[in-house]
């Protein structure tokens, strides 16, 4: 992760962006997942979170967090590459990744106004959610795209016969 990619951030330099954003009275919204294969779902996710504030943040499993929480056939795509892709969404503005199972440091550091998840989250299995709420901020669930995870996309796509 380099910063020349210009919205992938080291934890420390986004902590430093946010307090900037702060002090200028921007409203900034957080989400996290391993975002492996780009779809609807995560695209719908992106925009709804957008519109709760002016600046998305959206923090990434590492590769070895998301071998211990899928297993080890993933990810499919190595971090760099779903950086690069994520990159393009325009809703997103920043980008970070972490290495723990969950976000819970990055969002306790961050402490994002608006902390967002898909609809398929219950509100008490959250991260994050009680120093967001402590520090004053919210929690908001966007609708679950029914049919859209990665991994009934895997599944789909495995039993296509190949020629």
């Amino acid at each position: 992760m380099t910063e020349k990619d210009g919205k992938v951030y080291g934890l420390e330099k986004l902590v430093a962006i946010r307090r900037g954003l702060k002090r200028r009275g921007k409203k900034v919204v957080f989400t996290n997942g391993c975002f492996d294969l780009l779809h609807a779902g995560h695209v719908r996710l992106f925009h709804e979170a957008k519109k709760l504030g002016d600046v998305l943040i959206v923090a990434l499993n590492s590769d070895a967090s998301m071998r211990r929480l899928k297993g080890p056939t993933r990810p499919i795509f190595p971090l760099r590459e779903r950086f690069e892709i994520l990159a393009a969404v325009a809703d997103i503005d920043y980008l970070t990744s972490f290495s723990q199972t969950t976000p819970q440091k990055i969002i306790a550091a961050l402490l994002p106004d608006v902390l967002v998840k898909g609809g398929d989250w219950g509100p008490d299995e959250i991260v994050g959610r009680a120093e967001v709420e402590g520090a004053g901020g919210r929690v908001a669930r966007v609708c679950y795209f029914e049919g859209h995870s990665t991994s009934s996309i895997i599944r789909r796509i495995a039993r296509f016969p190949l020629k």
